[in-house]
């Protein structure tokens, strides 16, 4: 009697074998199962798809007939290790929840006194702390400043005392540096809180370490790092390089003179009236907004690669959106899913992006080139009547509308369009613009005109001479 053959087991192996990593890595690798299951999911299905494939190919090898093919057990399997990664993602995300908004116990607040200690000048400073508030400013001598405050949440006062009868604050030569840092109890304690104002030394370097509370720090005039997992992030006056790396929370950054780097997860980000550049690389939902930063932006998240070099104006990057004011510096620019409007820009344009519009505006005539290519949406590019420049403008199965008079578009049977030519006196910038699926507009503003030269001055008028009169 044949025996039917049996389905080979190498994909159940394989599932056992990836979600045991998943979680190992989720546990001990800080891999967030929740972001990589919205993003990375259709792997998955393409996983189960290269393994039955690969079963069915040896089954015929083999001659066993059924080789890769689905059975019951193996969707039982699938979907009961989804369901236990789900689990661990709402476990974790219940615990996260729990553990921002809910405090068990009332609050026993009280000070502690902390010694101020003396260091060289310009030695280095870190100041660590688990759970609390952190605010550092700077200070005009060579001596570190500590006013602490700790609070405890347990359900009766006697219980606040024990739990902080050894608790203090320390400042600690540690390396090279001098170190500002709690004691007495596990910094992961969620019972526990230490509220810390610092005031150190202007010119030393500064480190500040936070699992979860807001940092802010003014008028240092070294470099400063900021390492907080949870909170915001407050940097003003600063003379040297800034570099942020946060998990969760906002960065407000204003009046620098170095350098601006924001990294890792978060919410907003706004900087205004920095000296240096500002960089943004990392997932942050936003908005991020940036003000007069003089030596540019670059920004690095899953969907946009941007680097302009100067930004005299406005910017601001949200959820489906990107707006740039004001901008003389050069710009490259791809991304996708975001409505893109650049308004009077001055250097080098390349703009890629799809499945939403552009529109740019130049109000003075651009000396750069621009090239800007599009998918599934239009383009809108608007210039100064009198300005110079030569064109190449394609759309696929779409219409190009020009308002300019010496350049018409032609459409071809299948109904493409093209556009090319060149307007205005003298020798200008090489526009390139691509699209398909989306209309191209090149639209026309006022003639520019050379400024009018100043009127001569009247000259002055002497007394009014009356004539005789003839009359006799």
């Amino acid at each position: 009697m044949a025996t039917r053959p049996r389905s080979s087991g190498l994909f159940s192996g394989l599932v056992l074998i990836s979600v045991g990593a998943l979680l190992l890595m989720h546990t001990y690798g800080h891999l967030d199962l929740h972001d990589f299951f919205v993003r990375w999911w259709p792997l998955m299905i393409i996983f189960w798809g290269a393994v039955k494939l690969y079963e069915r190919t040896v089954g015929r090898r083999f001659l066993t007939g059924d080789g890769g093919r689905i059975t019951g057990g193996e969707v039982l399997l699938v979907l009961g290790m989804l369901g236990l990664l789900g689990a661990v993602v709402a476990v974790d995300y219940t615990k996260e929840k729990l553990t921002d908004t809910v405090e068990i116990g009332e609050p026993f607040t009280a000070d502690v006194d902390v010694a101020p200690q003396t260091i060289p000048a310009h030695a280095r400073v870190i100041v660590h702390c688990g759970r609390g508030d952190i605010s550092v400013s700077a200070s005009e001598d060579n001596e570190i400043r500590v006013t602490a405050k700790r609070t405890v949440h347990t359900w009766s006062e006697s219980e606040a005392d024990r739990l902080a009868k050894n608790i203090s604050v320390e400042i600690a030569k540690n390396g090279d540096a001098f170190e500002v840092r709690p004691k007495g109890y596990d910094l992961g304690d969620s019972r526990i809180s230490m509220d810390l104002e610092v005031a150190v030394p202007n010119k030393s370097p500064l480190t500040v370490k936070t699992d979860r509370g807001d940092v802010s720090i003014s008028g240092i005039s070294a470099d400063v790092n900021v390492t907080n997992m949870r909170g915001d992030v407050d940097v003003r006056a600063t003379t040297g390089d800034v570099n942020i790396e946060m998990h969760k929370g906002d960065a407000k950054i204003a009046d620098t003179h170095g350098d601006v780097k924001v990294s890792g997860k978060g919410g907003e980000i706004e900087a205004e009236d920095a000296s240096g550049s500002l960089t943004v690389d990392g997932d942050f939902y936003g908005p991020v907004r940036a003000d007069k930063v003089l030596k540019g932006v670059r920004m690095v998240s899953p969907k946009t690669d941007l680097t302009l070099s100067a930004l005299a104006g406005h910017l601001e990057a949200s959820s489906g959106n990107l707006d740039i004011v004001d901008a003389p510096g050069n710009l490259a620019l791809r991304t996708r899913d975001s409505e893109i409007n650049v308004e009077n820009p001055g250097g080098k344009m390349n703009i890629d992006n799809r499945n939403a519009s552009i529109n740019m505006r130049f109000s003075a005539s651009p000396k750069e080139d621009v090239q800007i290519t599009n998918s599934s949406s239009e383009i809108a590019l608007t210039l100064p009547g009198g300005a110079s420049f030569e064109i190449t403008a394609d759309c696929r199965n779409c219409d190009i509308d020009s308002e300019f008079p010496s350049l018409t578009a032609s459409k071809t049977g299948s109904g493409d369009s093209h556009l090319s030519g060149k307007t205005g006196a003298g020798k200008g910038p090489k526009i390139t613009l691509k699209t398909s699926y989306g209309n191209i507009s090149l639209r026309r503003t006022s003639i520019e005109l050379p400024p009018r030269p100043p009127s001569p001055p009247t000259p002055p008028t002497g007394p009014r001479v009356i004539p005789p009169s003839t009359e006799q």
